[in-house]
């Protein structure tokens, strides 16, 4: 499907991820000079289908019309729809491409969030979903997946578009084909019984569900099926967050319990309630602390300030272009407790390579500790302070010493790699770290095939460093 022209505009160029209701695409719109954007195509049978089958000409006059009602909410939590339409039997949906990690990845990189983090998070989702819900629409489908965190902590909310094709009256619990709409860890349990009609406390309940997840690193409930889910949603009671996360504030844990109340009228009235809970537990402006890239707390503490420098000292910024496309970390494990995100390779510039820019004569780090465990502590204290450009060069410096140990081929090194990889993409280091991330997407591809997730995310952060260095 590569090179596919989609209403004669907009050229699809590369997968990006695949869902219950469609695919999405990235591509480039040849209206505006090749603008880079993120396409979303839906058979309309299909959607039609999980829909309770829904008439498909209804249904794509229905998702017309609503995506031009979403396309007119401007708020910066949500993601830009720059146009909605029909190709063939096709529904499509062209949105704005994000650069960041999606919140599923996050949490798996940090877990559990630290509280503030966690109410920073919520606190922007809450602003966004109270600009959907004032046009009438629910999103239906909100979880960790659905958002993406930017590199200056912005959260901003996905695939609003597809809540577009359901009906705001449906209250069936599953559809003709057995499937049930949305995702039912996070689905409140009107939602999936279809006792009364789906509103906007039911993206609340959802909320709440992550939430709870953001600070225990679990959700309040989980089971092998569906109907086993949703017995437990509606006859068994979770843990508290204080029970589980002590540290956790006592009014943030009354929230999430009022979230997870199993009757729609015993959670908060609206998006504003929850943001007015939330409020008294965010940080200042002003305040201290570290503001690593993807930092949700960002925008409280440094409202307007301009991005993170992405690593100016590695070579020249980038020239202004197009949109920045999604960069989503794969969820592979760190190496070390309370490791950061996850890729890479030995650095070019490491000690007996010929090849790439060291360190000034003088200036380089420190020899990092013979113990490899001592230097992975390092590691996740460093990335807890946000030292980024740090832990780069300590891993870089650790790697010939893990192969010495492990074997260049093992699982350790194989995490370290990717962990430097990500360090050096995160921290603008396109140079560094395009190498090492083609090695990874050459190894990977070999085993997995092409079409692998993680080779695919390879090959995406493989193209953004060669945009970003003019190739």
């Amino acid at each position: 499907m590569n090179g596919r022209l989609i209403s004669g505009r907009y050229q699809l160029t590369e997968p990006l991820g695949q869902g219950a209701m469609g695919q999405v695409w990235g591509g480039q719109d040849l209206g505006l000079g090749g603008r880079r954007v993120a396409v979303k195509l839906m058979h309309s049978g299909q959607v039609a289908s999980l829909s309770g089958g829904t008439d498909p000409d209804e249904l794509r006059e229905r998702f017309e019309r609503e995506c031009r009602v979403t396309a007119q909410i401007d708020h910066p939590g949500l993601v830009a729809v720059h146009d909605a339409g029909r190709d063939g039997d096709e529904l499509y949906l062209v949105m704005q491409r994000l650069e960041g990690s999606d919140l599923r990845d996050h949490l798996a990189e940090r877990e559990p969030y630290p509280p503030q983090w966690a109410v920073a998070v919520a606190a922007q989702m809450c602003s966004a979903l109270a600009a959907v819900h004032e046009v009438g629409i629910v999103h239906r489908d909100l979880k960790p997946g659905n958002a993406i965190v930017r590199p200056d902590g912005r959260v901003v909310i996905l695939d609003l578009g597809v809540a577009a094709v359901r009906s705001a009256g449906d209250t069936t619990r599953l559809t003709r084909t057995g499937s049930l709409i949305g995702t039912p860890v996070y689905m409140a349990p009107e939602q999936a019984m279809g006792g009364s009609p789906v509103g906007p406390r039911s993206d609340l309940y959802a909320l709440g569900v992550l939430l709870y997840e953001l600070l225990t690193g679990q959700v309040p409930f989980n089971a092998p099926e569906p109907t086993g889910l949703l017995y437990k949603k509606l006859h068994h009671t979770p843990p508290r967050v204080r029970e589980l996360r002590p540290d956790a504030p006592a009014e943030l844990d009354e929230l999430v319990w009022r979230l997870l109340d199993k009757e729609p009228d015993g959670r908060p009235a609206d998006a504003h309630e929850v943001y007015a809970a939330l409020a008294p537990l965010l940080p200042r402006p002003g305040q201290d602390g570290p503001a690593p890239p993807l930092d949700p707390t960002r925008p409280f503490r440094r409202p307007m300030a301009p991005w993170p420098p992405r690593g100016r000292a590695a070579g020249p910024p980038p020239a202004p272009g197009p949109e920045p496309t999604v960069v989503v970390r794969p969820s592979a494990p760190p190496p070390g407790p309370g490791a950061g995100p996850v890729y890479g390779t030995p650095p070019p510039s490491a000690p007996g390579s010929p090849a790439g820019p060291g360190p000034a004569p003088g200036f380089g780090p420190p020899p990092p500790p013979a113990d490899l465990g001592a230097t992975l502590e390092e590691v996740r204290t460093l990335l807890s302070s946000g030292h980024y450009t740090r832990v780069a060069d300590l891993l870089g410096d650790a790697l010939p010493a893990a192969v010495a140990e492990h074997g260049a081929h093992s699982p350790v090194v194989r995490s370290l790699r990717k962990q430097y990889a990500a360090v050096l993409l995160d921290t603008g280091q396109y140079a560094r770290a395009l190498p090492e991330i083609s090695r990874l997407a050459q190894e990977y591809a070999a085993e997995r095939g092409p079409y692998d997730p993680v080779v695919v995310q390879l090959r995406q952060d493989e193209a953004l460093c060669l945009e970003r260095l003019g190739r």
